[in-house]
């Protein structure tokens, strides 16, 4: 009997040391997961994310929590999976986001592209736009100066024709003097002579007429 009594005293005790480890596993478990969904919870990037998802494994960890020892490894496989899918959703809900935000940060870009694109035809256009102003401008100011030049050289062109009309005026003039002069030394020549002779009284002088000088045309 003694020794029965050893042998079941033996059988508790062992147990006693398994359930204890179960136990001990079941704590080990929990607070693992817990500890894995609290993590997911207070993360200032995730936490906000996948809120139905942390719930349910939340709930899920109590479930193993108030499982009987049949029911456990069910449990822990739902809690475990849980949790899982609480930090994939959250990752997914933040990829998102992210994916969203350059989405508009990439159109953003592109409106400031078009932005840069507009001003910079703006700037072209009004470049040309003085461009063809100042060649206007410069085509007329030579075109003025055409007309003046053309202007000065048909003015000087009229001063040479009126220096030339009086040229040819004064070359009458000459040449009626020196016909004049021409004749007067005749006449004083043959007064010489005759004088010299002394049998004969000295002719008469002849009035010889004179051409009219004409007076050079003004303009």
């Amino acid at each position: 009997m003694k020794r029965l009594a050893k042998v079941l005293a033996g059988a508790g005790l062992a147990l006693a040391l398994v359930g204890a480890a179960h136990a001990r596993q079941d704590d080990i478990d929990i607070n693992r997961l817990r500890g894995s969904l609290d993590q997911l919870a207070n993360d200032p990037g995730l936490g906000h994310y996948a809120l139905s998802e942390q719930a349910r494994a939340r709930e899920a960890i109590r479930t193993l929590e108030e499982a009987g020892r049949g029911d456990r490894p069910h449990a822990l496989y739902l809690a475990e999976r849980r949790v899982d899918l609480a930090k994939s959703a959250a990752q997914l809900q933040d990829a998102q986001v992210k994916l969203n935000q350059l989405d508009r940060e990439h159109d953003q870009i592109l409106l400031a592209n078009s932005r840069r694109e507009a001003d910079m035809a703006r700037l072209e256009l009004a470049r040309q736009r003085l461009q063809n102003q100042l060649a206007q401008e410069e085509a007329a100011r030579l075109q003025q100066q055409g007309v003046e030049y053309s202007q000065q050289a048909e003015q000087a062109r009229a001063e040479a024709e009126r220096a030339k009309k009086l040229a040819a005026a004064q070359s009458k003039v000459a040449r009626a003097a020196r016909r004049e002069a021409a004749l007067a030394a005749q006449a004083a020549k043959a007064m010489r002579a005759q004088m010299d002779d002394g049998n004969t009284p000295p002719p008469a002088p002849v009035e010889e007429k004179k051409p009219a000088r004409k007076h050079p045309a003004t303009h």
